[in-house]
């Protein structure tokens, strides 16, 4: 029995050291086997003696490749500068000892536009062309031109260029109004002047108004970087459709946090029509001082609404004025628009054309009562005065 033991154990050991050689030297040797069954109800998996490639889906591996091949030829760099004019006084010792140096510095600045058809219209942003001399475009293929102002609206922060070139490259206007909070988008555009970028993310959130930064506010709001030099760059869908203009960013740093915002292409389009057409965006207009209805003012009011927007203050013979409208009254609905904040009434009154009447749902007190009030032209902001001031001079 000694004897017995004594030979298994040796042939366990030569086994033992044959199979790490073999393990060492030729390890597919062992792969190669194939032992599915060791013990009753027990099984162990071999790795194949060739091992399998997984594969991801074509559509994971390429990303936004199609949306930016597709987009990215039409987003332009905006180069503008400013030649400060020279004061014909400046040499005038009394006039710079009262007055001061009145001679400016010249200004320079880089954006973003996007060519939005193939004659040459560029939209961008009005702050990144306004109280500008020289606009020079520069595609992504290396071509130049100067381009013209055709029209801007501070509003809005829209301006549109026109340059002449040919073969121009357009991106297709897709539609800002379908888009959902989680879809992906990306924002293209010449970020610190460093060359066009591309990043991506996400609509973040939709129609966000009251962050002072234009008079009439709707903005897409992304997580895609953007960053100064983007101003007036693409924001396209994954099909690489334009849904919005880059416009603004929060930022403590001046770089990007991840929440920036674009003006929807449902707007742009309407303000680019209006300047190719008209030169101008004419806007309606009633003469009155609103402010949120709060949930405070409307028990204070013993209002039975609590949905509207409160009228503080009526132009005198103002279009609100001679409809009838009062101070104290609470505006509920436009036309067919409903309103319950003064973004949305703004944007209500701002839509009728000039001259036709418009019916005015307001409370007033216990009782609704419905206001015929021809709507008028908006005023020009000074920006705008200066600007048609100076276009009539020339």
């Amino acid at each position: 029995m000694r004897k017995t033991w004594l030979i298994f154990s040796q042939t366990v050991t030569v086994a033992v050291a044959v199979l790490f050689v073999v393990s060492t030297f030729k390890p597919q040797w062992i792969q190669a086997v194939s032992w599915r069954q060791v013990l009753p109800g027990a099984t162990v998996a071999v790795a194949p003696a060739t091992p399998s490639v997984s594969r991801m889906p074509a559509s994971s591996v390429m990303g936004f490749r199609d949306a930016a091949q597709k987009a990215a030829p039409t987003v332009v760099s905006v180069i503008t500068s400013n030649s400060a004019a020279r004061n014909p006084r400046r040499n005038d010792p009394w006039f710079r000892y009262f007055f001061g140096d009145q001679e400016g510095q010249p200004q320079s600045g880089i954006g973003s536009g996007v060519i939005v058809s193939p004659e040459g219209y560029v939209l961008t942003n009005n702050h990144v062309v306004e109280r500008m001399d020289d606009i020079e475009v520069m595609l992504t293929d290396g071509r130049k031109a100067t381009a013209k102002v055709i029209g801007t609206d501070p509003d809005t922060d829209l301006a549109v260029l026109k340059i002449d070139l040919d073969r121009l490259p357009s991106i297709t206007l897709g539609d800002s109004d379908s888009l959902q909070v989680g879809d992906a988008v990306l924002a293209i555009g010449n970020p610190f002047g460093v060359g066009q970028t591309v990043t991506a993310g996400i609509v973040s959130a939709l129609g966000r108004n009251q962050l002072g930064i234009n008079t009439f506010e709707n903005f897409i709001q992304t997580d895609a970087a953007i960053n100064p030099g983007n101003s007036g760059g693409a924001l396209v869908d994954a099909g690489g459709n334009l849904v919005g203009i880059n416009s603004a960013i929060y930022s403590r740093s001046g770089g990007s946090l991840g929440i920036g915002f674009a003006i929807p292409v449902s707007t742009a389009r309407q303000v680019m029509e209006s300047l190719i057409r008209d030169g101008q965006v004419t806007r309606g207009w009633i003469g009155v001082e609103p402010r949120d209805l709060t949930p405070e003012m409307a028990e204070t009011f013993n209002l039975p609404v609590k949905d509207g927007v409160l009228i503080t203050g009526v132009l005198h013979n103002g279009p609100a004025a001679q409809g009838g409208m009062l101070p104290g009254d609470v505006v509920v609905q436009v036309s067919s628009s409903k309103v319950a904040n003064t973004t949305q009434l703004l944007n209500a009154v701002a839509a009728l054309k000039p001259g036709q009447a418009a019916q005015v749902k307001v409370q007033r007190r216990g009782e609704m009562l419905d206001l015929n009030v021809v709507v008028a032209k908006r005023p020009r902001t000074p920006i705008q005065a200066r600007g048609q001031d100076q276009e009539d001079q020339q």
